[in-house]
């Protein structure tokens, strides 16, 4: 009895170690590389450098298209004061207003030298 209870006393004492052995899987942790490493900031670098090209160019076209409007203001003005002098220039060369002027200025009209014009 002694040599199979010492065999069983083996059996499990090996199943102990296996268990233990099982127990203890170790566990690595993946090293990142130093070229990763490299990668990894040039890319974070790349996409900085983008963002701030980007917002520079926004704020670009944002200053840009403020100028645009700013001229088409002063275009617009300058179109209302040209509508008015073209009204004035109307108002004032209408032939009773220039009859009167070359009457106050001592002309008189004579018949023999008006010409038609077609």
């Amino acid at each position: 009895m002694s040599s199979i209870a010492k065999k069983i006393q083996e059996q499990q004492y090996e199943d102990q170690q296996q268990q233990q052995t099982h127990q203890t899987v170790v566990i690595r942790k993946a090293k990142i590389s130093i070229g990763e490493v490299f990668l990894l900031c040039a890319l974070a670098i790349m996409v900085a450098f983008m963002g701030v090209k980007i917002v520079s160019n926004q704020a670009a076209i944002y200053e840009t298209n403020k100028e645009i409007q700013q001229v088409e203001k002063s275009i617009d003005e300058q179109s209302k004061v040209n509508d008015d002098l073209k009204v004035q220039v109307a108002e004032l060369s209408t032939y009773e207003r220039i009859w009167k002027k070359a009457a106050a200025l001592g002309f008189k009209l004579n018949k023999n030298n008006v010409k038609g014009v077609q």
